[in-house]
């Protein structure tokens, strides 16, 4: 007996839906972020950059800024990847329209509008915030390492710099001398109107590296040298408010520091404004992603990304930040050990926010909020015999046990980095340079709010149907 089977109707023309839309479901993710973006953002800073009428009509930007933001949200970033998807994928043609932009094209609008893609991440976060989402009552900050778009392998020492600068120069030289030689011989041979007399490709690009190492040296000691100069103006400044207190600092006179650079101070050569840091992976090319989450439903109130390894100077920008992003102040917030000091308790006391940061081993001085400078607040110590901050938030903490907002310290912040790494697979950075990455990581976590936002919507619409 024979099974009757569906219809396989592969080789039969089919009438396509009258609206591309309708290519998805009506609650799919796709609509709500095209609807989002052509509804509720203002893209005025992306639109007005358009003037002239010469030339191939470019693609819409609103169409090519919502496609960025789903891409984003499918864990989908590499350019060739999204022009694919629109070639193959409904979701995507439903918001491409079936007009396919080339993957130049995605990489292109990309570059030229970093900045203002990133700037979107306010005005998603203030939706979130009318949708209910943030209520400020505990954020929790913590940084990331999140690798470079560069090999650690293509970094070298400032000790090893001038050793290898050196000994290319010097293979250089060689190497045009045994050019001259032969360009000598080969025109008395041949005359010398003949070819046969241009360097080698390798010699010229021994040469550029050299010049490269030559340049890459010279910023660590600008580096270097900025920065004793901005320990010496700092320990100036300590020294006058002691005087002024009526106060001498014991012990001999600090040595001066050095503008000499350090022997294993290094730079990449391939994107010179990352760093080695150490993660969980061992020692990587990286940046320090930071974020400062809300307790009310993961959403990120503020972001930012640093160069130093360490996270204590990004405390206070990053609590600033919520303010400029929502116009007020959280009311409690938590960090782990590496943003504890004393300037920083100091800070958050001066704000009014009930703190709650890990103590581990805190010193009493450590870099500064910015520039990893040691400030003239850090250098000076409390009165003798009265407690200090570190140690009067490690007595609170102690206090409040298991129940005390100390252990949202890790997670709110935690989980939000997971989705973003493991969930989403954004684990290396795709642009190079400090500022690019920046914009880069906003947009990351810009689509991180927007896809609360929409499990937020979805949530809406089943609860009458639930009731």
């Amino acid at each position: 007996m024979s099974k009757t089977f569906r219809a396989w109707k592969i080789d039969e023309p089919l009438f396509l839906p009258p609206m591309v839309g309708d290519f998805v479901a009506k609650d799919h993710l796709a609509r709500f972020v095209l609807s989002l973006v052509r509804d509720d953002l203002g893209l005025g800073e992306i639109t007005g950059t358009y003037g002239s009428e010469r030339g191939q009509p470019p693609f819409d930007p609103t169409m090519m800024t919502a496609l960025l933001l789903y891409s984003y949200c499918c864990g989908i970033y590499s350019s060739r990847r999204i022009a694919k998807a629109c070639r193959e994928r409904v979701d995507f043609m439903s918001i491409a329209a079936l007009d396919a932009p080339d993957f130049r094209t995605i990489s292109d609008f990309r570059k030229r509008h970093l900045k203002a893609l990133g700037d979107l991440f306010k005005q998603i976060l203030q939706l979130c915030e009318k949708a209910g989402l943030v209520k400020l009552g505990h954020v929790a900050l913590d940084g990331t390492k999140i690798k470079a778009n560069a090999s650690k392998h293509k970094a070298m020492s400032y000790e090893r710099m001038e050793k290898r600068a050196t000994e290319l120069e010097a293979e250089v030289a060689t190497w045009f001398g045994a050019a001259e030689a032969a360009d000598a011989e080969e025109d008395q041979l041949h005359g010398r109107d003949q070819t046969g007399e241009e360097m080698p490709d390798w010699v010229a690009d021994k040469k550029r590296r050299a010049e490269k190492i030559r340049n890459a040296k010279a910023e660590l000691e600008a580096e270097a040298k900025a920065a004793a100069e901005a320990k010496l103006k700092a320990e100036a400044e300590a020294a006058e408010k002691r005087e002024a207190e009526g106060r001498r600092k014991p012990g001999p006179k600090a040595a001066p520091p050095s503008t000499e650079p350090d022997a294993k101070a290094q730079k990449n050569f391939t994107d010179s404004d990352s760093r080695i840091m150490k993660s969980k992976d061992g020692f990587v090319q990286a940046y320090n992603a930071q974020a400062a989450v809300d307790g009310e439903a993961q959403i990120i109130v503020a972001h930012d990304v640093t160069q130093s390894a360490g996270d204590c100077g990004q405390l206070i920008p990053m609590t600033d930040a919520i303010e400029i992003n929502l116009g007020r102040k959280p009311e409690q917030l938590s960090a782990d050990a590496g943003y504890c000091s004393e300037a920083n308790l100091e800070a958050l006391e001066n704000r009014n926010i009930d703190a709650y940061v890990a103590t581990g081993r805190a010193r009493d001085a450590v870099a500064g909020p910015v520039t990893g400078e040691t400030t003239a607040a850090q250098l000076s110590p409390e009165p003798a015999g009265e407690p200090t901050r570190v140690e009067a938030m490690r007595a609170k903490i102690k206090a409040g046990g298991h129940a005390s907002p100390y252990r949202l310290r890790k997670q709110l912040p935690e989980p939000v980095f997971g989705q973003i790494k493991q969930a989403r697979g954004f684990r290396q950075f795709l642009l190079r340079g400090f500022e690019k990455v920046r914009a880069e990581w906003a947009i990351v976590c810009t689509v991180h709010n927007l896809l609360k936002l929409a499990q937020r919507r979805n949530l809406s619409e089943r609860l009458p149907m639930a009731a």
